[in-house]
């Protein structure tokens, strides 16, 4: 049994923004679009789920620091607009994935928690050895996402003074 604990993950990100949380849920919910500012994620609509996203199947392909791509889709499968998008995974990482959003004081939170284990059989196979690496890397990875998504807002906010100042 401790062998199976080996491949169990429970991760957990924040991000802070100081940004409108309807231009960070807008970012966070169209996850085709991930890649533009998120280093290291690719993302495919295999199904796209109804007119929320609610049911919408994806492919993602992440690739941090290590030379280790995770391969695994995702079905969203429940989603309040503005505050939570969870999906169940499954592929070399299985389990429950959530993305809570909250706004206050001219901040947008957003918190990524994951319960999942290892599944791929060579992720698995090194669990026990390489977790440490493993999280390091994910730290990694959700750190240039982070950074990533700050400019991208960044930019967005810049286009909209200037077309605010045109008009």
């Amino acid at each position: 049994m401790p062998a199976a604990n080996a491949t169990l993950y429970r991760l957990t990100t924040q991000w802070r923004f100081a940004a409108p949380l309807d231009a960070v849920w807008a970012a966070i919910a169209d996850a085709e679009h991930w890649p533009l500012w998120w280093p290291g994620i690719e993302v495919v609509t295999l199904e796209p789920g109804d007119a929320q996203g609610l049911g919408a199947l994806r492919r993602y392909r992440c690739r941090g620091a290590l030379p280790l791509r995770l391969c695994f889709t995702a079905r969203v499968t429940h989603i309040v607009a503005q505050e939570l998008i969870e999906g169940r995974a499954c592929g070399d990482l299985t389990g429950l994935g959530r993305c809570r959003l909250s706004h206050a004081l001219g901040q947008t939170r957003v918190c990524f928690d994951w319960r999942v284990h290892t599944s791929g059989l060579r992720l698995s196979q090194l669990a026990r050895l390489a977790q440490p690496l493993l999280r390091w890397n994910h730290d990694r990875l959700m750190r240039a996402g982070g950074l990533g998504l700050e400019r991208y807002l960044a930019r967005a906010a810049a286009g909209n003074v200037l077309k605010n100042k045109s008009a």
